[in-house]
């Protein structure tokens, strides 16, 4: 049974969505500038790179376009077939994994110095949300980080669900020495970086 948070990725893979609207983006813009204030605010360079939720590995795409070349860069992708697109692409030091990080949170433990989510926590419900970054930031080596949404703004479709700014900042701010933020890009969105 596909679990509720992945029920609209399979919806629009029913309609034959492609691109970003297959990924529930309304374009590649808000993906784009989503990837560019990760960019900015966390190291990728050279280092071992887990992308959860990685869709068809847009993020490692972003990447090379920007000349930015990760040492080794894992996806993760729940939905087989945006997997399979990933795998497709055909990227050197690339691999792609199946799995569900909501329902197995050991797959964020995959040695990464970097773990990254870019839109996929925004269906997950609180509890799922604060746990999924919990796991994840145990299992990074240096680097967490996320974007969210802060605020209604964005949340037009009933499956989209969002978080205080206040209080997730608030909880990375217990467990990191440094974190950094940027809000500057699409009102309604935040990026948090979290470092040791």
């Amino acid at each position: 049974m596909t679990a509720s948070y992945l029920r609209p990725y399979a919806r629009a893979r029913g309609r034959r969505e492609r691109g970003a609207r297959a990924l529930l983006w309304d374009e590649r813009a808000n993906q784009t500038v989503r990837f560019d204030a990760i960019l900015r605010h966390c190291p990728i360079e050279g280092r071992r790179v887990l992308d959860v939720g990685c869709g068809p590995a847009d993020l490692l795409g972003f990447l090379r376009r920007r000349g930015v070349a990760p040492g080794h860069y894992v996806g993760l992708e729940a939905q087989r077939w945006l997997a399979q697109a990933a795998r497709r692409r055909r990227y050197p030091d690339c691999t792609i994994l199946e799995g569900d990080f909501v329902r197995d949170p050991a797959l964020l433990d995959a040695g990464a110095d970097v773990v990254i989510f870019s839109g996929s926590l925004n269906l997950l419900s609180s509890a799922q949300f604060f746990r999924s970054l919990s796991h994840a930031w145990r299992g990074t080596r240096r680097w967490l980080a996320f974007n969210f949404l802060c605020s209604p703004i964005l949340t037009g479709a009933s499956y989209l669900r969002w978080h205080r700014r206040q209080g997730v900042l608030a909880w990375a701010r217990e467990r990191a020495a440094r974190v950094r933020t940027a809000d500057d890009y699409e009102d309604g969105d935040c990026t948090v970086v979290m470092g040791r």
